[in-house]
């Protein structure tokens, strides 16, 4: 079920979990709930888990448009409205049709959004029927209605003054509305439920993926760098020689001096090389403390390789540095070679890279200072080459040689080839080194520098800003922080994920400088250097976010004098921090909402949220923003794990704050939906016991509302659950903590249907392979607990319920205690065999498939038995003497019976009345399920325990078995009927069917498939089942009316037999038939948790597609909205017409190509969709005459479609078929016959009772309270709640008769109306106890099966039954005895059919006429339908009538003729009666 509303709420409202809340009714979340009324319905929704689940927001006009019957209340046709109200859409026409029809003038209250006086029609402008719409109008307030909810029309309705003729025409002016029901358009609470509290069905999540999880759209990809380096140790050689210029650098006066920050030339000179080797050491310690330095001052070629080869020696396979410092001897060669010194510094030594290489191998990092530099990179990768293909070469001579790695290496250079560093003397002399080792410092230096504007603040005064870089809080700090930042985002917009992941995540050194090279890049180039780097870097000097570092770094100097001031007089000053991180957080806020989050494109301050993290300030908005960057999807989740968010969020689990509670909740859920390899994380340091917390029972989140203290408590226990999930470490921790307990008191409680549902997944979790917890949970008594949530209103919790029940089976010790266990458990699964809900039924089987196989010894004998029993029941039917029902599961032939009907218990078998035997006969009712999958999936383990018994030494006893129980299907199938009439007695017996003819049809069998394809085609109807289930529970045989009041339809010989299977059944989406090559293996595989996993996977904190205005679904809705309501407006004021004209206008003939048995219009659409005696149904364009699609119902030989109806009409409607096997189908997409699929099916009817006479199955549907009311050969009436798939409500028929039509209020849904076959009509109030719920019966004297019961959905609410003598008669629900009784023919009356609002009627006879009447039994047209030349027979009966909901549209049709006739009021009037 989905919930209706176009309210689309600002994402940033939403509670973490939630959805965004579409309508202000209590409708929130993916759990949408309705008011306290009962009368709608209370299922959650999924969307698209979602509505997942997706929502929907549409109209309400299933309960049809009324108006009073004068046709005094018009509307305009203009189209105009009001200036204030062009925003706003319209809520709902429907409701003022139920005001406009029934209630008394003053009771006309005009909505919010209708068009003022002054903005009217203009006088000249007449309307349907001849009036003016210039009349004066006094509006009552009303209370505004919220936007975006229902539809209602701006149209505002007008009061105005009846014409003196019209007062005389009119009869039922004053009527108001029948049976009372006027209380109902006079009570705010019922307009406003019927406004806000509105749902779709059938249009969740579950209902279009079966409990199948989609295929992922993405990769998990590998964020965790499993082959981390480290930069162990670092090598900081200076060649400086100070005093001394090499002979090939020239060097200006005055020029740059300044190295490390050190001035060579202050005295005293003998240590300043020393000062310079520490000072350089002290800045690369700022970047990595952990790595070991060690300084090579002015070194010698011998001490140059000693060092390297040690360096390579200690750090192992670990990275090393190598930083060389030129400034002191020649350039690189072009060759590429580099100088040291000789011993006695009396010469400049060349090391060639290729030695170099041989002697720090890899993997390396190299910072290379000097002038031209790029001769070392363009030199360094020819020698690599030139060493592994020596190292080949030795390989190839010795098999045992090691080879020696030179990859991978990174190097980082402060010049291109015939670039020459910098000599300015207002920079340092080592400006790259500077850049990389306190690029802080050199930022501030540079920005002096570069500054526009002049300032009194030197480089020098810029570079002593106060502060420490790691206290954040401090100028310098906070510099240091942002800067990181900055880079970080430079570096993830614009370098390839995997180059961003290896330079700025694997290792802190090489991050470090890779994010100070980009400020490299940016400063030396203004002095002709440019910086190289292999890999190579792209240039980001323009990137606009250098500009943010500007401005952050203006602002700190601009506080500069007053810090100083602060320092050295003690003034007070507070510095002010900078805005940078607020306006980046708002910055992503805003891509948040924008379409680039909905395009999957990156954002480019994701890096700074990462920062941002650290600080406790700003913490809370980054984690909250955060998440709903997560909630965008799995490619978000994975895009922040790879930029390294992960550890920052570990890390804040050991955090007690409670604010950050509820968001860390939802951002676990995310990345674990995703990627469950961090279940181990959550092990260390007892990381889950931060979860474990807040599912205690006494916990509450103080950040968190109460109503969505569930949710939270849910996604906890979906953590939980992941981290159970096939970690049996994970399992040993939960197991030993309470946290099994905390879900069975969530399970108890009524609320929180997600909570539920996950308490029960994590239980399954917690117990799968784990008989520790196991034996824990039967200590906490968790079966008994569990299975109470058989009942509950939510099909996922059942189903999980289900997943939690398999889970527990096989424990390893098979006890007696334990078989028992495992018995009381199957026997409480039994009751989810009827449930309604396909993910419920296929979970149920998946139970099954591992008790079987846990149990199979049991079962085959069960198996075994059940086809004896089968084969006793077809050689000696059962007697139709009402006794049958005493054999209770089992079957047996006359002479085994006692005379009450009871098994002797000499005949008992070895599995008689045992669990196992049940479970087995439940299979095999579940093997002809009406929905594909479950059908498919019972046949599996069906055919496994058959081939199990082939296996068996009772082979040949089976394989007997099975003959004679085909011989003798094949020969009751082609009619040999001598066996039952033999049994029966009687002469009834031969004309009636087998007891519920191909109900259990098994499909797809792998045993009996090739067998039973040897039969006849009817054949097939017969299954190789269990006879207590073809008599399909049924208590006793009931006399029902004789034939004469028979429906004739029980009697009719003349037309041929009726098609079945020629047009392709629809199946559910996703749905792969099984391989009949294979043979059948168990046990059956759940989906149903992965599926689950997916609702956490889907967006939860943003309206879905359908809600955001200006989408293409939004648009369409409101389409649809703006066209049902011209659809209203139009057919409002056409009561009077309707009643007054004769219905004879020929519209249109539809050749059906089959006889049609069944129509039913859809209310806006212009499709009528038509059923033939059989099983399959056409739908028709009845405007175009064309047909739109044509399915098979997959209902079996011998049953017929009882009905149709279509279901959420204002919206993209579904349609419903009953048939009378009992089945429910629903389908979606139903005018396609490329895209049309099975949404849900199940049988609504489980008992039908066999007759001499039976109506089948007829239903009802209240889109009000998503409520499906069904009735037949069976003695209840059940009501089926959409919403919940389940039946809510069983409520005795007070009848030995078959109900032959059902009708209720479509108000409020709480009164409905049966019809039955002896004549009589009883209502019932489905307010009052089942057994008290029939508060009115009118009998018929003549006991003539009664053809229809109709009451008006608009109109004046009438009532009219019709029987089949062809007496109609008006009721009003108050009263014993009817208002009004006509008789429309003398002929069999074989069908009628009452307009929803127009004060109309028609009747089908026998003898070929359709007759339409008005409601005082005047007849006002009387039409034979066309019949072809072939077919055409004037005689034959008519077979089906319809009205369509709204227009003045009647289509019928014959028997014996293909042809559906389409008639129209036309503008001949009718004669004075």
């Amino acid at each position: 079920m989905t919930t209706v509303s176009l309210h689309a709420s600002h994402p940033g409202s939403a509670e973490f979990g939630q959805r965004q809340p579409s309508a202000p009714a209590p409708a929130s979340g993916r759990y949408a709930r309705p008011g306290p009324s009962s009368s709608t319905a209370t299922s959650p929704s999924r969307h698209t888990m979602n509505n997942p689940a997706r929502q929907s927001s549409v109209t309400m006009s299933q309960v049809h448009s009324q108006r009073p019957e004068d046709g005094s209340q018009r509307v305009a046709t203009n189209g105009t409205s009001h200036p204030a109200a062009q925003n706003q859409l319209p809520l709902r026409s429907n409701i003022q049709r139920r005001m406009s029809d029934s209630s008394p003038a003053p009771m006309f209250r005009r909505p919010s959004s209708a068009p003022d006086d002054n903005n009217q029609t203009s006088p000249g402008t007449t309307l349907h029927g001849g009036q003016s719409d210039d009349d004066d109008h006094v509006p009552v307030a009303r209370p505004a209605k919220p936007p975006l909810l229902r539809s209602k029309s701006e149209h505002g309705l007008r009061l105005e003054r009846e014409s003196p003729i019209e007062q005389v025409d009119e009869e039922y002016h004053d009527w108001g509305a029948r049976h009372g029901f006027e209380d109902h358009y006079q009570s705010e609470e019922v307009i406003s439920q019927l406004a806000n509290s509105w749902y779709m069905y059938f249009t969740d999540k579950r209902h279009e993926t079966t409990g199948k999880p989609k295929t992922p759209a993405f990769e998990i990809q590998d964020w965790r760098m499993r082959d981390r380096l480290k930069t162990v140790s670092a090598a900081i050689a200076v060649c400086l020689n100070i005093g001394v210029e090499p002979p090939d650098q020239l060097r200006t006066t005055p020029g740059a001096r300044l190295e490390a920050w050190q001035d060579p030339t202050v005295p005293p000179v003998s240590k300043a090389l020393e000062n310079i080797g520490k000072a350089l050491q002290s800045q690369y310690e700022t970047l990595a403390i952990r790595t070991r330095y060690k300084q090579y001052l002015d070194p010698s070629i011998e001490e140059t390789k000693r060092f390297s080869v040690s360096l390579r020696r200690s750090a192992k396979d670990e990275r090393v540095l190598f930083h060389y410092n030129g400034h002191g001897v020649p350039k690189p060669t072009a060759s590429g070679e580099i100088w040291v010194f000789n011993k006695n510094y009396t010469q400049y030594i060349p090391v060639s890279l290729y030695d170099l290489q041989q002697w720090l191998q890899a993997p390396t990092i190299y910072v290379w200072d000097c002038s031209e530099a790029g001769n070392i990179l363009s030199n360094y990768h020819r020698f690599v080459e030139k060493h592994e293909q020596e190292e080949e070469e030795a390989a190839q001579r010795d098999p045992n040689h090691e080879k020696i790695n030179f990859r991978p290496y990174i190097h980082l250079a402060a010049c291109n080839v015939k670039e020459n560093l910098p000599t300015n003397p207002d920079l340092p002399a080592d400006l790259f080194t500077c850049c990389l080792t306190t690029p802080i410092e050199m930022a501030l230096w540079f920005f002096c520098l570069q500054n526009p504007l002049k300032t009194k603040i030197s480089p020098e005064r810029a570079k002593k800003l106060p502060g420490r870089l790691q206290e954040r809080r401090t100028p310098l700090g906070e510099l240091n922080w942002i800067f990181t930042a900055i880079t970080d985002t430079i570096a993830w917009t614009t370098l390839p994920r995997h180059l961003f992941r290896k330079f700025f995540r694997q290792d802190l050194m090489v991050a470090a400088l890779f994010r100070n090279f980009l400020l490299a890049q940016r400063i030396m180039p203004v002095y002709n250097c440019h910086p190289q780097s292999y890999p190579e870097l792209p240039d980001t000097r323009q990137h606009p976010l250098w500009e943010s570092w500007d401005l952050a770094v203006d602002l700190a100097l601009a506080q500069l004098p007053d810090l100083e001031r602060k320092e050295s007089e003690g003034i007070e000053y507070e510095y002010i921090n900078s805005s940078f991180f607020a306006e980046q957080l708002t910055a992503f806020e805003i891509y948040l909402t924008r379409g680039d989050a909905l395009s999957q494109k990156p954002p480019d301050q994701l890096p700074v949220v990462l920062q941002v993290l650290l600080s406790q300030q700003h913490r809370v908005r980054a984690l909250v923003l955060l998440a709903r960057f997560l909630d965008l999807g799995p490619w978000a989740v994975q895009l922040a794990l790879s930029i390294g968010i992960f550890p920052y969020v570990l890390k804040l689990l050991q955090s007690a704050a409670q604010d950050l509670k509820p968001v860390m909740v939802f951002i676990w859920t995310r990345v674990l939906a995703v990627d469950i390899s961090c279940q181990q994380d959550l092990i260390k340091d007892s990381g889950y016991n931060y979860f474990a917390a807040i599912m205690k029972p006494q916990d509450t989140l103080s950040m968190v509302s109460v109503g969505f203290l569930d949710e939270h408590k849910a996604m906890c226990a979906f953590i939980l659950a992941m981290l159970c999930k096939d970690y049996k470490p994970g399992q040993l921790v939960c197991n030993s903590t309470d946290i099994m307990s905390y879900c069975l008191y969530h399970i108890a409680r009524p609320e929180g249907p997600l909570l539920k549902q996950w308490s029960c997944l994590c239980i399954s979790q917690l117990w799968k392979d784990l008989p520790e917890g196991k034996w824990r949970g039967i200590r906490e008594n968790a079966t008994a607990k569990l299975s109470h949530l058989s009942r509950d209103p939510n099909p996922e919790v059942r189903a999980a319920m289900a997943h939690a029940m398999t889970t527990f089976l096989g424990i390893p010790d098979l006890t007696d205690e334990v078989a028992r266990i495992e018995e009381s458990v199957a026997w409480t699964m039994l009751e989810l065999a009827t449930d309604g809900s396909p993910i419920v039924r296929k979970e149920l089987l998946v139970f099954f498939s591992h008790f079987v196989l846990r149990y199979e010894s049991k079962f085959l004998v069960a198996a075994f038995e059940q086809l004896s029993e089968e084969k006793d029941y077809l050689a000696s039917p059962p007697p139709e003497d009402g006794q049958d029902h005493r054999m209770g599961l089992h079957y047996a032939r006359r002479e085994n019976r006692e005379r009450d009907g009871s098994i002797k218990p000499s005949a008992f078998g070895v599995a008689h009345d045992s669990i196992f035997a049940a479970c087995w006969k439940h299979i095999n009712i579940l093997s002809v399920d009406p929905h594909p999958e479950t059908q498919r999936d019972a046949t599996i383990i069906v055919d496994y325990v058959h081939n199990a018994l082939l296996q068996s030494p009772l082979t040949t006893q089976t394989q007997n078995l099975m003959d004679e129980i085909l011989r003798r299907s094949r020969k009751v199938s082609r009619g040999d009927m001598s066996q039952r009439s033999a049994a029966a007695g009687t002469h009834a017996a031969v004309a009636q069917p087998l007891p519920s003819p191909g109900l259990l049809k098994r499909t797809a069998s792998y045993l009996f498939g090739p067998l039973m394809g040897t039969l006849d085609p009817s054949s097939t109807s017969i299954p190789p089942v269990s006879p207590g289930l073809q008599r399909s529970g049924s208590r006793s045989s009931r006399k029902g009316p004789g034939l004469d009041s028979a429906p004739p339809e029980q009697n009719d010989q003349a037309t041929s037999p009726a098609n079945y299977h020629v047009a392709n059944e629809p199946s559910c989406s996703g749905y792969k038939e099984r391989s009949m090559k294979d043979l059948p293996s168990l046990p059956l595989v759940s989906t149903f948790l992965d599926w689950s996993i997916e609702y956490f996977r889907e967006p939860q904190m943003k309206a879905s597609e359908a809600e955001e205005p200006g989408s293409h679904e939004y648009n369409e809705r409101l389409w649809r909205r703006s066209r049902n309501e011209a659809v209203l407006r139009e057919t409002q004021p056409q009561k009077t017409h309707a009643r007054t004209h004769k219905w004879n206008n020929q519209i249109g003939v539809i050749n059906n190509g089959s006889q049609p048995a069944k129509l039913s219009f859809h209310q806006f659409e212009n499709y009528v969709a038509v059923a033939d005696d059989g099983n399959t149904v056409n739908v028709w364009d009845w405007k175009q005459g064309t047909r739109k699609s044509r399915f098979s119902n997959g209902n079996p030989e011998g049953s017929k479609i009882s009905d149709m109806k279509f279901i959420n009409e204002d919206d993209q409607a579904l349609l419903m078929t009953g048939s009378s096997d009992g089945v429910i189908r629903v389908y979606r997409n139903y005018d396609s016959n490329e895209n049309i699929e099975l949404a849900s099916a199940w049988r609504a009817l489980t008992h039908m009772v066999p007759s001499n006479v039976n109506s089948g199955m007829v239903f009802d549907w209240q889109q009000v309270k998503g409520q499906v009311l069904v009735a037949g050969d069976e003695r209840v009436i059940r009501i089926w709640n959409a919403g919940h798939e389940m039946c809510t409500h069983e409520i005795p028929a007070r009848s030995g008769s078959c109900v032959t039509s059902l009708t209720s209020d479509q108000m409020t849904g709480n009164i409905f109306v049966a019809g039955f076959g002896d004549g009589a009509i009883r209502v019932f109030d489905t307010r009052m106890k089942p057994q008290e719920a029939m508060v009115r019966k009118w009998k018929d004297e003549k006991r003539q099966w009664v053809r229809s019961v109709h009451m008006q959905r608009g109109g004046q609410r009438e009532l009219l039954s019709a029987s089949r003598n062809g007496k109609v008669r008006l009721w009003d629900i108050r009263m014993d005895q009817p208002l009004k009784s006509f008789q429309t023919t003398k002929d069999v009356l074989r069908t009628a059919s009452t307009h929803e609002h127009l004060p109309v009627f028609a009747v089908g006879t026998s003898a070929h006429l359709v007759k339409v009447f008005d409601f005082d039994g005047h007849e006002l047209t009387r039409i034979e339908p066309y019949s072809s030349f072939l077919q055409g027979h004037k005689d034959t009966p008519i077979s089906a009538t319809a009205f369509h909901p709204h227009r003045m549209v009647l289509g019928c049709a014959a028997r014996g003729d293909y042809h559906v006739n389409l008639f129209a009021c036309g503008n001949e009037k009718v004669g004075p009666f």
